[in-house]
């Protein structure tokens, strides 16, 4: 039986990967943070219905010797290192604290692996967000990196770091640059959950409006339960590499709107609001991925369409708010 250790479990990729490694007969081991064990009902929403088949070992990736406890007393064949601050708008607010929890924390994580087990396999979870103001559509794994977030910076270094320890230590670490990807399980404070939770709340008559910032931002939006299927097959491959996953298509903020609203009988026209005071600092390129060498080499694709997604998203909230 292949073990699997997953940092970022309890959020929404650590846990459909969970759920993924879990249906593929894996012993699967999350890391979570001390104070998440306290609050277990709020801390682990995400992972309520696997609880108890995964096993859960406290640590904090600002701690290399807590990190350095797990791996070595954890004996495991592919780690999955997927816990970051990721939340672009808060990484301008607090980009100390970003920068230090996604590079160091990766760097504590790949130490203590080439320490007490450099033969484990390793995924870094890249995002396209390190390609920021972009000088190629679509982008592919050789269009050159030009982040315009501090949360994009401190990708950029983690990237780096992975193909470091890969190169010089012969350590088999491999890096998915992913385009954005959501899901119901999606947290509340990125675009596409306020909008369908919005949707949710205005249908039940708990919200009047929807406030949000450039409605003409495009993103390469995909399902999360289809990403993880593309970690997993990297570390299946013999030599460790990098690809992009991505639907290869964008849309605006406003055609998620309008496809989310609908779905509940509403017009977006009528209870979205443009708020300048939720547009970014800087703005990103139109980011859109060439995910052709992942199809080829790992045999990857989508599932889930756009439309699709949008609408499992707003039922999802709908029935949360009892509004269906």
């Amino acid at each position: 039986m292949k073990k699997a250790l997953i940092t970022g479990i309890t959020g929404q990729d650590g846990s459909y990967l969970a759920e993924f490694l879990l249906g593929k007969g894996y012993e699967v081991h999350g890391i979570v943070r001390r104070v998440a064990l306290e609050d277990p009902s709020r801390r682990f929403s995400r992972i309520a219905g696997i609880l108890g088949k995964v096993k859960l070992h406290p640590a904090s990736l600002e701690s290399y010797a807590s990190i350095f406890r797990v791996i070595a007393g954890t004996p495991i064949d592919e780690c999955y290192h997927l816990a970051a601050q990721s939340f672009v708008a808060e990484s301008f607010e607090d980009g100390f604290s970003t920068l230090n929890s996604n590079i160091n924390g990766t760097h504590h994580v790949l130490a203590a692996l080439r320490e007490a087990n450099p033969a484990c396999r390793f995924y870094f979870a890249g995002t396209s967000e390190m390609f920021g103001k972009v000088t190629e559509s679509p982008q592919d794994e050789r269009t050159p990196f030009n982040p315009r977030s501090p949360y994009g910076i401190s990708k950029v270094a983690g990237h780096h770091l992975a193909i470091n320890y890969r190169e010089e230590y012969g350590m088999h670490c491999s890096s998915g640059i992913l385009f954005n990807h959501e899901s119901p399980r999606r947290g509340h404070e990125y675009v596409t959950r306020k909008i369908s939770n919005g949707v949710a709340r205005i249908k039940a008559g708990r919200q009047k409006d929807l406030r949000l910032g450039n409605l003409d931002a495009r993103r390469d939006w995909g399902h999360a339960a289809d990403y993880v299927d593309a970690m997993w097959r990297m570390l299946q491959q013999d030599r460790p590499d990098t690809y992009v996953v991505a639907t290869g298509e964008t849309h605006s903020v406003r055609e998620f709107c309008e496809i989310a609203f609908s779905e509940a009988g509403l017009d977006y026209k009528e209870w979205v609001v443009a708020d300048d005071q939720f547009r970014r600092p800087v703005e990103a390129e139109v980011l859109m991925g060439n995910a052709a060498r992942a199809r080829k080499i790992l045999g990857w694709k989508k599932s889930v369409d756009f439309p699709s997604l949008v609408r499992e998203m707003v039922h999802a909230d709908l029935k949360n708010e009892g509004a269906t």
